[in-house]
């Protein structure tokens, strides 16, 4: 992977990775047209560079971050649900994340959902978010871990169901993006990607916890570090503008443009490009 290369992944990444378009489906796209869809550390670099999306959070809503703790309690609710399911039915999930098809068929049908999602919930006006809300939106951002389905628009779309606003319901999944993406993030890359196991952790065993990072060779580092830094500033602007954007126009546009990206990996698939996850 070129440096160039590892910076579109990362544009890629920090541009889609907040909006309900599906991150997934991006990655797919961008890193087949540029043949490297299959190099050990396209994989490994796709995970890392979540870390940096992550951070743009923290950093532009910090205010939110050092404020009481029922904003922490709200987010541990909210975040319990994709706990208990990822862990329990990881071997599945994993198994989906493997289809193409999937994924593709997920991006239409979750485009045209947003088509009409702003007619259905027009009247959905609260900016206050409760323990039961956090909950419910915690349940709704499970279904994400169906690749394609988008964990921005599912966790935004359960709070558009509880009567939330759209500009209060997508900064709260901004919010749960930051335990949920860094404990998924941090959990394939010690298990699947260094080929950690839970245990080995617990043990602390130094050894192998430190063989295991033979997987990423030094060359390799730098690309990391660029493709966090380009994501960071990249979802930066990605929520600025989403939420502006949002606020405005609702989500029609971009249920036509998930349509869009769904038909495209479905005509790839169909000419026989190779396309992996």
């Amino acid at each position: 992977m070129s440096i160039w290369q590892a910076i579109i992944l990362a544009i890629v990444e920090g541009l889609t990775e907040f909006l309900p378009i599906s991150s997934t489906g991006h990655m797919i796209i961008a890193s087949s047209l540029m043949g490297i869809n299959e190099l050990p550390i396209t994989k490994i670099f796709t995970v890392n560079i979540q870390f940096g999306a992550i951070l743009s959070v923290v950093v532009l809503y910090w205010r939110r971050f050092v404020q009481g703790l029922d904003f922490y309690f709200k987010l541990l609710i909210a975040f319990i649900p994709a706990a208990l399911l990822g862990f329990a039915f990881n071997d599945l999930i994993d198994s989906m994340l493997e289809s193409v098809l999937i994924t593709a068929l997920m991006l239409v049908l979750g485009g045209v959902v947003l088509l009409f999602v702003d007619k259905w919930f027009r009247h959905s006006t609260s900016t206050e978010i409760s323990y039961k809300n956090a909950f419910l939106i915690g349940l709704a951002q499970c279904l994400a871990m169906i690749p394609g389905v988008s964990r921005s628009a599912a966790s935004i779309i359960g709070g558009l169901a509880q009567g939330i606003d759209r500009k209060t319901a997508a900064e709260f999944s901004f919010f749960l993006a930051v335990p949920t993406m860094l404990a998924a993030g941090t959990y394939k890359l010690l298990t699947d990607l260094l080929g950690l196991e839970i245990s080995d952790l617990l043990r602390f065993d130094l050894v192998k916890i430190q063989n295991s990072f033979d997987v990423i060779h030094p060359e390799d580092l730098q690309l990391l570090l660029i493709g966090n830094v380009v994501a960071f500033f990249v979802a930066m602007a990605a929520i600025k503008f989403f939420i502006s954007f949002l606020t405005k126009y609702g989500f029609k546009m971009f249920g036509y443009y998930r349509i869009a990206v769904g038909v495209v990996l479905l005509a790839l698939l169909a000419m026989g490009v190779d396309l992996k996850v």
